[in-house]
């Protein structure tokens, strides 16, 4: 596109006590998704359904936030960030505390959903808002503080989850929940800014809402950069999803000793977007992005070297870690750039374009799993497949943008 980004507003328009606010939003759904991840068995047996019906409950979720993203998009449009947060906070509460008192399955899975539908808002809003008051490298510099953050997520849910096992049973995980998703909601109540103004505020009919899903699907910038940050997560999924199996049933990793690289992992991930952050003072933050491509399929593919060669093993699996641990830090340059890349031209419609992209990143961040579990379970080299397909996916993307959408790599590179 030709047309130059909207002017941004100035970042400070959001308090450093807003920033982290908007980043405790942001992490909830993943928190939310890997808090209870632990209770599997104990959930399994309490409800009475047997190996496996956990994974039907994690579906609940993922398909309420998928659908709960796409539908509240346009609602952001039309009363602003604040308002449908709030509900969303609301809704995501009142779920949690009736999942921890539910006895019946197929309640708990339909609670489930209503949760992912109300938790969906808590990935739309923060996005539109960062929209909302930045754009370019200054975008990307947001995005990247508000990472710092959301990279604890992957730290802090296991260990928490696993310690709330420890001091009852599973409900805890819900009740948590309920406290959690509360205390955002009254901090949003008192705190947050609604960063869209009435005047920019519009309603649309359902085919213009159609409408509007089908002008950014068709819109080279946005797709390409979306798929993406899509892409990115797909690779991140594909090692988290992967990670109990690889560290602790073939390479014979403790519990401690997984949980500590778990976290250096996370770490490794926060680090990358702090570097990020700094790079794009001086470079074009999409020069940044294509630093973090190259780093990540160099070190993807010498994962998959190392797999398939022998030279990872249970007696020496720490190239492999290092070269994980290589791969997670390069998403750190990827996901904040690539989010911004593509809600740069559409600040007149954020909320929509917000709630498509984590739509999409749900959906093609998801099928990791499925290649998970296709993949065989007990080859060590099962997770570098997955990386190396999810890099090369960001890679193809950003070619096609680059090849669609020329100009966009110097209009908005700034």
């Amino acid at each position: 596109m030709s047309a130059s980004a909207p002017p941004a507003l100035s970042v400070p328009a959001l308090s450093s006590a807003n920033r982290i606010l908007i980043a405790m939003i942001f992490i909830l759904g993943p928190v939310a998704t890997d808090m209870y991840l632990p209770a599997f068995p104990m959930l399994e047996h309490d409800l009475g359904h047997g190996a496996g019906s956990a994974q039907l409950t994690l579906t609940s979720w993922l398909a309420g936030l998928a659908i709960g993203q796409f539908t509240l998009g346009p609602f952001c449009d039309r009363f602003g960030r604040k308002s449908p947060l709030l509900l969303g906070l609301a809704v995501y509460s009142i779920a949690s505390g009736m999942l921890a008192v539910t006895t019946n399955f197929h309640m708990f899975c339909f609670l489930r959903f209503v949760a992912g539908l109300g938790g969906a808002a808590t990935s739309v809003a923060p996005r539109a808002m960062v929209r909302d008051v930045a754009t370019g490298s200054e975008g990307a510099k947001l995005m990247s503080q508000l990472m710092l953050i959301f990279g604890l997520g992957p730290i802090l849910a296991p260990t928490i989850g696993g310690f709330l096992l420890e001091l009852g049973n599973w409900r805890l995980i819900f009740w948590a929940g309920l406290g959690f998703g509360g205390f955002l909601m009254l901090w949003s109540w008192f705190l947050l800014p609604d960063t869209l103004a009435p005047e920019k505020r519009f309603a649309l009919p359902f085919s213009g809402i159609l409408q509007r899903y089908v002008s950014l699907v068709r819109e080279p910038l946005f797709l390409s950069a979306a798929m993406v940050a899509s892409f990115g997560t797909f690779t991140m999924f594909t090692y988290l999803s992967n990670a109990p199996a690889l560290f602790e049933g073939i390479l014979g990793f403790s519990p401690r000793a997984f949980a500590i690289f778990f976290g250096l992992n996370a770490g490794g991930f926060i680090l990358g977007t702090q570097v990020n952050a700094r790079l794009i003072r001086r470079h074009a933050f999409t020069r940044v992005m294509e630093l973090g491509m190259i780093g990540g399929l160099v070190a993807a593919v010498l994962c998959l070297i190392v797999s398939a060669t022998g030279l990872a093993s249970p007696s020496s699996p720490w190239v492999l870690c290092v070269l994980i641990w290589c791969v997670t830090f390069s998403l750190g340059f990827i996901g904040p750039n690539a989010g911004v890349l593509a809600m740069t031209h559409h600040g007149h419609q954020a909320g929509s374009a917000a709630a498509l992209m984590g739509t999409l990143n749900w959906t093609v961040g998801g099928a990791a799993g499925v290649l998970m579990a296709v993949l065989p379970a007990h080859w060590i080299g099962s997770t570098a497949v997955g990386m190396v397909l999810g890099v090369l996916g960001c890679w193809l993307s950003d070619l096609w943008r680059r090849r669609l959408d020329p100009e966009s790599y110097l209009s908005v590179s700034r």
